[in-house]
């Protein structure tokens, strides 16, 4: 008993050493025994013990330096053997110079320096292997096929509960745990080894003969999961990953649900700080109306102000499918909801009309609108009835019937706009802004960029030219767009809807601006192929009305910080009331008679920015250029 617990207390790493040590001793002398015995001398080798000193401490140093006690003998294979080869040839080669150094080899024939690192690879290696194929086979008796051999990035609690569960599975065997932090170094959990660290990921999966990766670390930042990613990729096995905290608090994900990670999983940010409370009593017991609420946005919306208390939500949209879809949605998850969903367009003044005199709502969310820059371009006379009519009627619609609050969702794209999309939003933003200053209506403008796999974005076009093979199409080698989460997005929407007094133009922190041609080549990795080889990228030119970036604010508008860290605030451009009611009046009269061409001229004259119709004030649109190799 107390020799077991001896041994219990000897940590694995040093008995693997104190073993190696020994046999480095044992081959070193029988590689001499062996020299004497076959040149006839039965009297046998001499016995010097600063020779054995010199051998231990080189062969022990280089056993270290060349990386062995990096790997399991759990899981020894051939990356270990070559480190065993190396390790014997480097260390015989330097014992050599030492001994010579010391005693011009004077008591070691030469031809022990050739013997000895043949027996010490046998002496190493073999134990090493026998091992391992009597652990494997141990398994093997208990399982009824093969099961499939996987590495646990996370050995937190995520790790841990995902290990438990996959101990029920036939299918997966998990052969250990990777993580960063130095304290569960050597540890088990349920029995299974922490390997090392995110680092080493490539090494310790070849010394595993791992056969896919589980990202379990839900709590792990985007430029964490870069990294991760990063390392899992050049691994070349495939990976999964639990979901993200916030997905499973939403109720979008279970907890230990295995997906495959996806490109929000790496361009979101950390999880919002949001004031819940005020937000909470904002929202609860009061009814709310959102247009476009089938829309990504709008749909959001729906969800979090259902979840948030509201105790009735009016959804209005054009397009009968996206309302059937979420209405049916929304019921399902809160049958006590008084919900009315209406099919109707915000550019109907009698539709308008009639669904606030239905709902009565307190606050009113503006989604509502066309987005397509490039369609838009050729559509303008649908953009400004859309974009700038409707939100005017919505806008009337408010203050006839007193509602508390009104939030016009925006864009960046309405800054310096260029586009025909970014310069109705513009008038948009104005129309509120007006109506903020003679209304006891809170009137409030939220802006931002792109919102990640929003319908008709870049992501879900990715997806599909991925599906077919590709190419990719992409504008620009340079072109750049800041992009943020759905969730978030709409979270941040909610927080200016009760932060702000009327009047402002909120714009949301977007982080840093993403590379389309770097977004590409991530999502073509992320379905297990390679750029340019496996699905080509090309790039096709700015379109009309598009820029190579976008900016959230105007060098006028003077943005300063709010309270809340991801909010702030543009000081608003006004427009002079009668400048324009005058404009509205003319476009009204325009959109009556089909006549682009006095709207172009109009949205020219008050946003000078715009330059309608000129095309080519635009960059060249680029050749047709085919990338033919990866440049990430």
């Amino acid at each position: 008993m107390r020799l077991r617990n001896l041994i219990g207390f000897i940590h694995p790493r040093a008995a693997v050493v104190l073993h190696d040590l020994a046999m480095v001793t044992l081959a070193w002398w029988l590689a001499k025994v062996l020299r004497y015995a076959l040149m006839g001398d039965v009297s046998g080798a001499p016995f010097v013990a600063a020779e054995f000193v010199i051998v231990l401490a080189v062969q022990g140093a280089t056993f270290v330096w060349t990386g062995l006690y990096r790997g399991l003998w759990r899981f020894a294979s051939l990356p270990d053997l070559w480190n065993i080869v190396r390790a014997a040839v480097i260390g015989a080669l330097t014992i050599g110079v030492l001994l010579f150094l010391y005693n011009r080899l004077a008591t070691v024939p030469r031809s022990v320096l050739v013997i000895y690192p043949l027996l010490l690879i046998l002496l190493l290696g073999l134990p090493r292997l026998a091992f391992r194929f009597w652990k494997d086979s141990r398994l093997d008796l208990f399982q009824a096929a093969p099961a499939q051999r996987v590495l646990v990035l996370g050995a937190g609690r995520a790790g841990e509960a995902l290990a438990r569960d996959l101990r029920r599975d036939s299918r997966y065997r998990v052969v250990g745990f990777i993580d960063d932090s130095n304290a569960l170094r050597g540890a088990r959990l349920h029995d299974i080894p922490v390997l090392g660290d995110i680092e080493h990921l490539g090494e310790i999966a070849r010394e595993s003969a791992a056969q896919m990766l589980l990202i379990a670390m839900p709590s792990a930042n985007s430029a964490q999961m870069r990294r991760i990613v990063t390392r899992c990729e050049a691994c070349g096995l495939p990976f999964r990953t639990v979901p993200r905290l916030e997905d499973v608090v939403a109720g979008r994900a279970q907890f230990n649900e295995l997906k495959e990670v996806a490109i929000e999983d790496l361009l979101g940010r950390d999880a919002v700080q949001l004031d819940w409370t005020a937000i909470r009593e904002g929202i609860a017991g009061r009814s709310v109306l959102i247009t476009g609420g089938g829309g990504s946005i709008g749909s959001e919306l729906c969800r979090q102000v259902t979840r948030l208390g509201a105790a009735a939500l009016t959804i209005v949209d054009s397009c009968e499918y996206n309302l059937y879809r979420i209405a049916h949605e929304i019921s399902a998850s809160d049958p006590g909801l008084r919900l009315r969903p209406l099919l109707g367009d915000c550019g109907d003044a009698v539709a308008v009309e009639r669904a606030f005199v239905q709902a009565r709502p307190d606050v009113v969310f503006h989604a509502a609108a066309y987005k397509h820059v490039p369609l838009l371009e050729e559509q303008l006379r649908e953009a400004v009835r859309n974009n700038v009519l409707a939100t005017e009627t919505v806008a009337a619609a408010a203050d006839r019937h007193r509602c508390a609050g009104l939030v016009l969702i925006s864009t960046d794209k309405a800054v310096n706009p260029t586009s025909v999309m970014g310069a109705c939003k513009r008038l948009a933003e104005l129309v509120v802004q007006a109506h903020a200053t003679r209304s006891a209506t809170r009137c409030i403008t939220v802006r931002f960029g792109n919102v990640l796999d929003s319908a008709g974005s870049v992501v879900p076009l990715f997806r599909e030219q991925i599906a077919r093979g590709g190419p990719l199409t992409v504008t620009h080698p340079e072109v750049t767009r800041y992009f943020m989460t759905i969730p978030e997005a709409c979270q941040l929407i909610l927080q200016a809807a009760v932060q702000g007094r009327g009047g402002e133009i909120f714009a949301l922190d977007m982080g840093e601006p993403v590379r389309i041609r770097d977004l590409a080549e991530q999502m073509i990795r992320l379905a297990g192929k390679q750029p340019g080889r496996d699905v080509a990228i090309v790039y096709t030119g700015l379109r009309p009305g598009e820029k190579l970036f976008e900016e959230l604010f105007h060098p006028q508008e003077n943005y300063a910080p709010t309270v809340h860290a991801k909010l702030f605030l543009a000081q608003p451009r006004a427009l002079e009331p009668q400048q324009l009611d005058a404009a509205l009046r003319e476009a009204r009269a325009a959109v009556d008679t089909f006549d682009e061409e006095a709207l172009r001229r109009m949205l020219g004259r008050l946003l000078p920015a715009f330059q309608p119709g000129h095309a080519d004030a635009l960059p060249p649109p680029l050749p047709a250029m085919i990338l033919q190799g990866d440049s990430a």
